[in-house]
């Protein structure tokens, strides 16, 4: 084999490898990725049915239920304009309440009910995750304008 040949074989060998490289990486942050959904999101649909994502918003008030079993809650997930049940079975994090912000990592079941691997409470008084505090104030937008509308002059 000539030397330039010998050169140009490297350089193929060292992109195909390079190129295996890029799609193990690629694939492992992929299976990794996980989006945000509003509970609007979620009732039309939007979501992907049988992959983790995370749906944020407020614990609606009144709706935590602890089943007898002393592990699964159910509650209800809002932004204010739609909402979705959660079932979750394991220890809720301390700032769980109803009326705050929380996070629920999971799966959308057949039946609509989030089934949710990982609940996530907001960290203090003034806090809330970013995507759910801004779910919540686009749905509140859309309900005043959807108001403004309906009113006659």
């Amino acid at each position: 084999m000539k030397p330039r040949h010998k050169r140009i074989a490297l350089i193929v060998a060292g992109l195909a490898i390079l190129g295996i490289a890029a799609t193990l990486v690629l694939s492992a942050f992929r299976s990794n990725l996980v989006f945000f959904f509003t509970p609007t999101q979620v009732v039309e649909h939007e979501a992907p049915q049988g992959r983790n994502f995370r749906i944020g918003g407020l614990v609606e008030k009144g709706s935590v239920k602890r089943q007898p079993d002393g592990v699964t809650v159910r509650f209800v997930v809002t932004d204010t304009a739609k909402s979705v049940p959660v079932a979750f079975t394991g220890i809720l994090p301390d700032l769980f309440k109803e009326g705050k912000g929380v996070v629920a990592q999971g799966k959308l079941g057949a039946d609509g009910v989030f089934l949710a691997s990982e609940v996530l409470a907001k960290h203090d008084e003034n806090y809330m995750p970013p995507e759910a505090a801004d779910a919540v104030e686009r749905a509140n937008k859309a309900m005043q304008e959807s108001k403004k509308t309906l009113v006659k002059p």
